[in-house]
């Protein structure tokens, strides 16, 4: 316990001096002020949008961009903006909802196919055949079988993506399970689940950090897909996908419509990108972090 105590209060200063580099970094510091912005915007939704999304009003039928309307209005007159304001909202949530469950599924699989060499040949290749499906084409065929809900969707992109995660924490796993210090546990007694949970896992997190800002961008851009095919979320939920779906019929008389959702979904993407490059550079050992 004492040696844990110690070895607990050594890291402190490696955690300070992580979160200084990172701050320091140019991606990062882009990419949290872009992904930052957009998470705030979904936070305060119902008090930022500027009209009700789901309420038609014929009389504004697509409309152009103007005072009362700042990014026009959709086939039904519905607000633009605050259709997109509140689609964030929902492509967020889901794409926390996978970020999530395929980081607690990727680092349970992942580490247990890297650690108990008996179960790494079935998890892994089970892993496989699920990566041998494109990902999205995966998901879409999963959605449509579920039906069309958040709930749906999320499920069926975590079993798209689990695969990618678990592999990342199952190549980190075999590395550090060699280190001297899960041998010293060993040769103290320590069980599977303590040398497991307690000493390997922690070490091998590092690529799964950095691995779910690329997973959360991703799940963003196949939700858009999902709904923009008609098994993301139901209407009347507005979702940033289905908002370009209902411009695809209007691209030369009302452009407006799939042309700033699109750039929303552009704009959290690319600072989910940023953030996770700076990450990886900060995070890896073996890369120069340049300070900026």
């Amino acid at each position: 316990m004492a040696a844990e105590a110690v070895a607990g209060e050594a890291a402190a200063p490696r955690r300070a001096g992580v979160v200084v580099r990172a701050l320091g970094h140019r991606g990062v510091l882009i990419g949290l002020a872009l992904f930052g912005a957009v998470v705030l915007i979904a936070l305060f939704a119902d008090w930022i949008a500027p009209h009700d999304p789901v309420r038609n009003n014929f009389r504004y039928r697509l409309g152009a961009p103007n005072d009362i309307h700042w990014l026009g209005t959709d086939r039904f007159g519905r607000d633009i903006l605050s259709r997109i304001i509140h689609g964030t909202r929902v492509s967020l949530r889901i794409g926390l909802m996978v970020v999530v469950t395929t980081g607690v599924l990727g680092a349970l699989l992942g580490a247990m196919a890297g650690y108990f060499r008996a179960l790494d040949g079935p998890i892994m290749r089970v892993m496989d055949g699920l990566m041998a499906f494109p990902g999205i084409l995966l998901a879409v065929s999963l959605a449509a079988a579920l039906g069309p809900s958040e709930t749906n969707a999320a499920i069926a992109l975590t079993v798209a993506y689990t695969p990618r995660t678990a592999r990342i924490v199952r190549a980190s796993v075999l590395v550090v399970r060699e280190m001297e210090y899960v041998e010293a546990a060993r040769a103290l007694g320590a069980g599977h689940a303590h040398i497991l949970f307690r000493h390997i896992l922690p070490n091998s997190l590092t690529p799964l950090v950095v691995q779910s800002t690329y997973i959360f961008a991703l799940s963003i851009l196949a939700e858009a897909v999902l709904s923009f095919i008609g098994v993301g979320p139901p209407p009347p939920t507005p979702s940033l996908g289905s908002v370009i779906a209902d411009g695809r019929d209007y691209m030369l008389e009302a452009p407006w419509i799939s042309l700033f959702p699109g750039l929303a979904i552009a704009v959290t993407v690319l600072g989910l990108n940023l953030l996770g490059d700076g990450l990886r550079d900060v995070l890896d050992p073996r890369m120069k972090v340049e300070m900026r």
